[in-house]
């Protein structure tokens, strides 16, 4: 039984990091602060509660209560996306610019008087 949970606990590191290399590079790669906060944002939460859940797992078969990873678990879901929102504010009241392209939808066409 030992080695299905070390084989499936090393799945889960290598999901997890997986997921923490797909948001540094996003972090690195996009142009602006908003496409910038959306990849480690998202891509760090899942990463770090893939580690966390590994350990987790060992952490049973080892049969002992791995209540400090379930609370950093929990303390990482909730703070990320509130951390990353109050980012986002705080980029909005600065009025930092976006480079994301407008959709078709929202750009005035050049028949349609403005008004």
């Amino acid at each position: 039984m030992t080695v299905v949970l070390e084989t499936l606990a090393g799945l889960l590191v290598l999901v997890a990091a997986f997921f923490l290399l797909v948001g540094a590079i996003g972090l690195v790669r996009f142009p602006d602060v908003y496409m910038r906060l959306h990849a480690p944002t998202k891509a760090s939460t899942l990463g770090v509660g893939g580690m966390l859940s590994a350990s987790m797992l060992l952490a049973a078969a080892q049969g002992r209560a791995s209540l400090a990873e379930l609370l950093i678990t929990l303390f990482v879901f909730v703070t990320a996306p509130v951390s990353a929102s109050l980012m986002a504010q705080a980029a909005l009241h600065l009025r930092l610019p976006s480079r994301a392209p407008l959709p078709r939808e929202a750009m005035p066409r050049a028949d349609e008087p403005e008004g």
